[in-house]
């Protein structure tokens, strides 16, 4: 991987980490076409690279929202009760996604972190989105008047629990943990704009969980050394640099849009890239070479490497 590349797939990731689009799916979606990953083990540390730059979705939320992070360090030191409170509510909702998360990592990936998987979750969501626009609607109103909503201190565990069943769904890569975490908080009656200020809050312990988990399993496999398909660590640092800056604009812009605005446009986002990816991919029009190392099924026929472009299923 060469520090371009780096740097790409850190903006797609900090652009696409807390907005409603699926982070991952951009990512695995950005790396075919930038055509790395192509070896069996450069895919395995690709994969392992579009999970560690989430490390700078992570300080991206927590500078942006320091004063949140110093209410619930101050709640954990027994300072602050509302602090301690919101921290155990980020806990509630990080759990269901601890749980499944280390029970169905492998399977997940071993099935579904491949285009046409990504494109069909990235279409789905869209659909989803755009159908929300009435209810967003009524939301906004909500919000105008101060009746039937919360704010994010006045959510209860349940509430958090909700939000936290909800982000599971996002495991699947195209679904997108934001647009499942804020769906989370609608439901649950926040406002638009808390919905994805506690989306941003819950993403920090789950982010942080999933970046760990990764990072374990390819030290422990691999030792340090798993970073040699990227290029060593300067791609990787650098990258993560590059997701905090794109993260932290990408925030910001965020809370300011859904304010006034619904989800419709980046349903329609969604459905736009599926639809143009899926007819290139169908149409035979982007291929993916073999990865090194698949041996011929043909009978009669020795080991050996195709060299043979196999278009994706």
């Amino acid at each position: 991987m060469t520090y371009l590349e780096a740097i790409i797939l850190g903006v797609v990731e900090g652009i696409t980490e807390y907005l409603p689009v699926s982070s991952t799916g951009h990512l695995i979606l950005t790396a075919w076409l930038l055509g790395i990953g192509k070896t069996p083990e450069s895919k395995e540390a690709v994969d392992a690279f579009t999970v560690i730059i989430q490390g700078g979705a992570i300080l991206a939320v927590i500078g942006l929202y320091w004063n949140r992070t110093l209410e619930m360090i101050r709640g954990l030191l027994g300072k602050d009760a509302k602090g301690l409170r919101l921290f155990l509510l980020l806990v509630t909702a990080f759990l269901p996604a601890a749980f499944f998360g280390v029970l169905l990592d492998d399977w997940i990936e071993a099935r579904f972190f491949k285009p046409v998987p990504v494109l069909a979750a990235l279409f789905l969501g869209g659909v989803v989105l755009i159908a929300t626009k009435p209810w967003l609607a009524a939301r906004h109103r909500d919000a105008a008047s101060g009746a039937n909503t919360k704010d994010i201190h006045d959510l209860t565990f349940r509430d958090a629990l909700v939000v936290g069943l909800m982000q599971c769904v996002a495991m699947f890569p195209g679904t997108s943990r934001s647009m499942m975490t804020i769906l989370g908080g609608l439901v649950v009656r926040l406002p638009p704009a808390k919905a994805a200020e506690f989306s941003f809050l819950v993403g920090l312990p789950t982010l942080l969980g999933a970046c760990t988990l990764k990072l374990a399993k390819q030290v422990k496999t691999h030792g340090l050394d798993f970073v040699d398909p990227l290029g060593g660590w300067g791609p990787v640092i650098v990258g993560i640099l590059v997701a905090t800056v794109s993260a932290a604009i990408a925030v910001k812009w965020l809370v300011g849009y859904l304010s006034k605005h619904s989800l419709a446009i980046f349903g329609w986002w969604r459905i736009g890239v599926a639809v143009v990816l899926g007819l290139l991919i169908f149409g035979g029009k982007m291929e993916l070479a073999e990865p090194e190392g698949v041996r011929s099924q043909e009978p009669g026929v020795s080991e050996r490497q195709s060299t043979e472009p196999a278009v994706l299923p």
